[in-house]
């Protein structure tokens, strides 16, 4: 119990709603070098969208505009730093963008909007009401910063072969376990360390285990090992976590494949392979992508490809009319221990 509660310690619990309030500011917009947020709708209502912009003010989609690895001399277009020696910086292999959804400590289910144009990230209603995660103790809503990767896709109508279940319809998700809290709509680099196979009401949810690249303590980690031997306790409390989280809405235990087993890091890049691959049979409209909404600026052979001009439009149909909902993040602890 020890060492869940020193996962406690290490940030403040934030009201979710100041947490989106702040992602879309100046702050968060100098961290970002390459890809900056425009809020639209009032925070903690149904209408609210967090709309994505490259550095040159373009409106993207960040599912499938922003490229899944961090490896190259450019990224969209735009040229990465060079280094003293007046070559292009080389980043390290097997290094991913990472889009954050949810920053640790909150509640709020945010999440990129897969099915409306340019994709932005939205809260996520379920009944008519907006979804919060329920605080099952000692966790504060999510214990790490949870996003996911751009450009994968778990294919609902191809079964995976090591967990036999098909995919969820989503990009794959990434648990970021770095000490920092990041904020919505943030993009960082990320080191993969593991995976693990949620096996969510019949469907393979991946939970990629990884740590920011910028991280002071990023050149600790290599592989799933040096998670338990540097942060330990850590990936205990995430299988409880992932395992309870939908028992307070009256859902049994969710079930894992591998008995729960974290793969490592070579199995997690293959995963990740194999996503992405998804991805493009996706874009290229080679797979049934049903009502997943495809439209980007940057994939020149897609025939989902639109002009800026088209996206902005897009962008400014959606409506930014004052909401009546307010924060309904819910403040009780439950007790689930047996």
């Amino acid at each position: 119990m020890s060492a869940l509660l020193r996962l406690l310690r290490t940030g403040a619990p934030a009201a979710a709603c100041l947490r989106l309030g702040t992602s879309a500011g100046t702050g968060s917009r100098r961290a970002m070098a390459l890809y900056h947020t425009e809020e639209r709708g009032q925070p903690c209502s149904q209408n609210y969208r967090l709309f994505f912009k490259n550095v040159t003010g373009h409106y993207i989609s960040p599912f499938h505009d922003i490229p899944l690895k961090v490896n190259s001399k450019e990224e969209n277009g735009i040229p990465m730093k060079k280094a003293r020696n007046d070559e292009y910086e080389v980043y390290p292999k097997n290094l991913f963008n990472m889009i954050v959804e949810i920053p640790r400590w909150t509640n709020a289910k945010m999440e990129i909007a897969t099915k409306e144009p340019m994709n932005p990230i939205k809260q996520y209603v379920k009944d008519g009401k907006l979804r919060y995660v329920a605080n099952i103790f000692p966790y504060k809503g999510y214990i790490w910063n949870y996003g996911t990767l751009p450009q994968t896709w778990e294919d609902p109508h191809e079964k995976d072969k090591s967990t036999n279940c098909f995919g969820d319809n989503d990009p794959i998700d990434v648990c970021e376990i770095g000490s920092k809290i990041l904020s919505c709509g943030e993009v960082i680099h990320v080191k993969i360390l593991g995976i693990l196979a949620l096996i969510d009401e019949g469907e393979t949810d991946w939970k990629l285990i990884a740590i920011n690249a910028n991280d002071p303590e990023a050149s600790k980690f290599h592989d799933i090992d040096d998670v338990k031997k540097f942060k330990p306790g850590y990936l205990e409390a995430t299988l409880n976590w992932f395992r309870l989280y939908k028992v307070p809405d009256g859902k049994p235990e969710n079930q894992f494949a591998f008995n729960g087993e974290f793969k490592n890091k070579a199995f997690a890049l293959e995963v990740i392979k194999s996503t992405h691959q998804c991805w493009k049979a996706l874009l290229m409209k080679k797979c049934n992508g049903g009502a997943i909404n495809c439209t980007n600026v940057q994939i020149s052979d897609s025939p989902f490809r639109c002009t800026q001009e088209e996206a902005r439009s897009l962008v400014e149909s959606v409506s930014s009319s004052p909401n009546k909902e307010s924060n309904e993040e819910e403040q009780v602890w439950h007790f689930l221990g047996k």
